[in-house]
């Protein structure tokens, strides 16, 4: 009977909640009207409060207890800024300083959250998704309109600021990266048409088919300073130019002379389709289907000498009616069928005759760059195209026919072994001439 009493009176007591959880509770009621979001920001922003007093505790030790040794007390609180979703949010955050008050005493937990680099990194996804800089806080997640009206950094300035750094970062971050271990079978050569700029980008394979982005250089790929600077800054990152490489550029002199100068006689193909689309300008209209399927008959073919001989008896055709045509198609015409030559075949060849990888890598920086309505500078243009290429990086795959590249750089190797033994033995019969 006793026990049955006892269970009422304790029923019928109140159980009075803190004051600080009240006050919480009564928040979160409020965030949750506006929805799941805001709710969980709110409890996110509590929990965090929460950690910070509890780091203070484990810095100074429990508040209204004397410690003789301890090396750091409290200092009050002032006002601080975390970030959230795109957004840099203020808090309360208490202060520390040691215990002779020589020095603050910083918080880890409160390092972490108030850093920017996750602030920056948001901003440089949706710059890159063409979100423009007037509407950036109009595409924050709805975090409840407390918080939202405390939010800072989302202003055009703000925003512009921050993606010039962030895209600075990503120019440094792609022409410091060091390439001592890339072991490479395949660099693409391209130019970047920004409005009356252009950029040189180059594209790595390597010998597993990975795709990397190895850096780029302001200047066209006519120029051929532009070109052997590019490449001789790769060489200094730590780029073997022993290495067996197959280069494909788009048919420019100037990209030809650099890689002779940099890397000496290393295997060139030309891109079919520059090649193609610079032949069937020369022609009318009426003849243009003709040649274009004689000269995709003769590339295709897997024998050399046949594929040769082929483009030949087309160039001396031409010669008589469309001298132009000829003369496009004699102009590095053996580099247009460098695979064959080594032996390169099926789905590998389809995918290195042309410079479409380095292209698709092109087109996903053109992407991030549609809502670019002038170039101030050329810095401008590096730091835009560092950036596209950092994002396109995100997205490749392997290229189509990897699994044959190792046999590609066995023929690329033997190739110049025989080119040197050649050198070697026309220099000695020179000697002996000359003798």
């Amino acid at each position: 009977m006793k026990s049955k009493v006892s269970l009422a009176q304790a029923s019928s007591v109140e159980t009075v909640l803190p004051e600080r959880i009240q006050e919480a509770l009564g928040q979160l009621v409020g965030a949750a009207k506006e929805g799941l979001l805001a709710l969980s920001v709110g409890v996110g922003l509590g929990v965090l409060a929460e950690l910070l007093e509890e780091e203070v505790v484990e810095v100074v030790g429990v508040k209204g207890k004397h410690d003789p040794e301890r090396s750091a007390v409290r200092h009050g609180h002032e006002s601080g800024e975390v970030t959230l979703g795109g957004r840099r949010v203020a808090v309360e955050r208490p202060r520390v300083r040691s215990a002779d008050g020589s020095e603050e005493v910083r918080l880890a937990s409160y390092e972490h959250f108030a850093s920017r680099d996750p602030f920056a990194r948001v901003v440089l996804e949706r710059m890159l998704a063409s979100v423009s800089t007037r509407r950036y806080a109009r595409t924050g997640e709805p975090v409840g309109s407390q918080v939202e009206a405390q939010q800072r950094s989302t202003s055009k300035s703000s925003v512009s600021r921050t993606f010039i750094e962030r895209t600075r970062r990503s120019l440094s971050e792609l022409m410091s990266r060091r390439l001592d271990d890339v072991r490479l079978a395949v660099m693409m050569l391209d130019g970047l048409e920004l409005q009356g700029r252009t950029n040189v980008v180059a594209l790595g394979i390597t010998t597993e088919g990975v795709k990397i982005p190895l850096g780029l250089w302001e200047g066209s790929t006519e120029n051929a300073t532009v070109a052997t600077a590019l490449l001789a800054d790769l060489v200094e990152r730590g780029l073997d130019p022993e290495q067996g490489i197959l280069f494909v550029i788009d048919g420019a002199k100037a990209l030809r002379k650099a890689i002779r100068n940099v890397f000496g006689e290393a295997p060139v193909q030309r891109c079919l389709r520059h090649k193609e689309r610079n032949v069937i300008e020369h022609l009318p209209e009426r003849d243009r289907p003709a040649v274009k399927q004689r000269l995709r008959r003769a590339w295709a073919s897997d024998d050399h000498a046949r594929a040769l001989e082929q483009l030949r008896r087309l160039a001396g055709e031409l010669e008589r009616t469309y001298p132009g045509a000829a003369g496009s198609l004699r102009e590095g015409m053996e580099e247009t069928l460098t695979l064959s030559r080594l032996g390169v075949t099926g789905s590998l060849k389809r995918t290195l005759e042309s410079t479409n990888p380095c292209e698709s890598m092109i087109e996903i920086v053109r992407r991030t760059q549609r809502n670019v309505k002038r170039w101030s500078s050329g810095e401008m243009a590096l730091r835009w195209t560092a950036a596209g290429m950092l994002e396109a990086e995100q997205q490749f795959r392997k290229i189509i026919g990897y699994r044959n590249l190792a046999a590609l750089v066995v023929a690329i190797e033997r190739d110049h072994d025989r080119r040197r033994a050649t050198h070697t033995t026309t220099k000695e019969a020179a000697i002996v001439l000359s003798a």
